[in-house]
């Protein structure tokens, strides 16, 4: 069996076509130009890359970005002033503090002081509570990613056996609790799934993940999931991004995997770029709902 390659790049390249059609119909009819604000802190190289791929994919979606550089010294309190300041000036509609902050910085601190309405990211204790309600103002980026691509694939989830692996603040649970919703963003079909949420306390991992119809990996840890853990004809998804010497490799070992999945997402060019199309996304329902509507 060789497993179907599922392309997150040129499902990426479609849902931004269309947000830029969207993008431009709302400047046209409102007067409202969508507007990301992108908070960096330091010099960490892979945050700088990650900000600049942000920047060039705003500006062909017509989204305008504005980037605030602070130094890598800066304190909890600089940085939630400047939040404060961005939450009140009326012609940013999202806010994007990028990760990993240096070590004196509060993290949980600088992203509860995100106004929930502008947080992008979906990070906030109020969005959080909204999706897990089913109710979501935004849906977290990369989770939401994973959602489309499985949608645009004709892969459906209702009724399927799950297992995601990992329980990021990020990823993992956020998935888990779109997983189980009674709609997900491309319906119904897209959602109504049962569950098992894996971790590093989990025992008999494994068997777990043998069970998988759907093989969801965000664990930090590279080519973690070999071909013994995987159910032949899974689809496997994989969303951890690893470098090895001056190669970037998934959490899944992608050889021996792709070799009994029935479908199986690459990296790179899988799940990274709906990661930044979904932010996009949520920068234009930000400016939408900005004014009320």
């Amino acid at each position: 069996m060789t497993a179907r390659i599922l392309d997150g790049k040129s499902i990426a390249l479609q849902i931004r076509k269309e947000i830029a059609i969207e993008v431009a119909a709302l400047v046209d009819r409102r007067g409202i130009e969508p507007c990301l604000a992108a908070v960096l802190v330091g010099e960490d190289p892979a945050s700088q890359v990650y900000v600049k791929n942000k920047e060039i994919a705003c500006e062909k979606a017509g989204i305008r970005s504005r980037l605030f550089r602070l130094p890598s010294s800066t304190s909890t309190s600089e940085l939630v002033e400047l939040l404060s300041q961005l939450n009140c000036d009326v012609k940013i509609h999202g806010i994007l503090v990028q990760l990993p902050l240096p070590k004196q910085i509060n993290e949980r601190l600088v992203l509860d002081a995100v106004s929930p309405a502008k947080d992008v990211d979906a990070f906030s204790p109020e969005n959080v509570g909204l999706i897990s309600q089913g109710r979501p103002r935004f849906l977290p980026c990369t989770p939401h990613g994973v959602m489309q691509l499985l949608g645009r694939c004709q892969i459906e989830t209702a009724g399927k056996e799950v297992v995601v692996v990992g329980r990021s603040e990020i990823v993992g649970k956020p998935l888990v609790s779109m997983f189980l919703q009674k709609t997900g963003p491309l319906g119904p079909t897209n959602s109504n799934a049962t569950v098992t949420c894996c971790h590093s306390q989990s025992a008999n991992l494994a068997r777990i993940t043998q069970r998988a119809e759907i093989l969801v990996v965000a664990i930090g840890k590279p080519n973690f999931i070999t071909s013994e853990m995987v159910r032949p004809g899974a689809v496997v998804i994989d969303v951890g991004i690893n470098r090895l010497g001056d190669k970037l490799v998934g959490d899944v070992d992608f050889e021996s995997v792709s070799k009994i999945a029935g479908a199986i997402t690459p990296v790179p060019g899988g799940i990274g770029p709906l990661t930044i199309a979904m932010l996009l996304r949520n920068t234009l329902t930000a400016a939408s709902i900005s004014d009320g509507f």
